[in-house]
């Protein structure tokens, strides 16, 4: 549960400071690396936490996962129309927005899929 919204927050903001703050091109390009792998760690935890095998199917934390990303995804939507002015950030803040939803949209289908499998191999 904290750590996917931990390494949400932080591939965010690193994705963010890598546009903003009047950087040179190195340190953009290496903040810019740095939010990637970060994604990717991200995408990792959400594929092993929607499938780990817990008995009572959907739980507490499984709805704070997904709650938590669909407020980020919101977040940052509300970020970039109202407090991103140049276009970089705005460009960063969009593409926060949809990925931050796309997660959450994923964290969903997989703790379903992964909630339904025993169900399924039973038959």
């Amino acid at each position: 549960m904290g750590t996917v919204s931990g390494l949400a927050l932080l591939a965010g903001g690193t994705a963010v400071a890598a546009v903003t703050g009047g950087n040179t091109v190195f340190s953009s390009a290496l903040l810019g690396m740095l939010a990637a792998g970060l994604s990717h760690a991200l995408l990792t935890e959400i594929r092993r936490q929607a499938r780990r095998r817990s008995p009572g199917g959907w739980a507490v934390q499984d709805t704070v996962n997904a709650v938590l990303l669909a407020c980020l995804a919101v977040g940052a939507l509300i970020a970039t129309v109202l407090v991103m002015t140049p276009s970089t950030a705005r460009a960063v803040g969009l593409t926060l927005t949809i990925g931050y939803a796309a997660s959450s949209a994923y964290f969903v289908r997989e703790r379903r899929r992964a909630i339904t499998a025993p169900a399924a191999e039973a038959r």
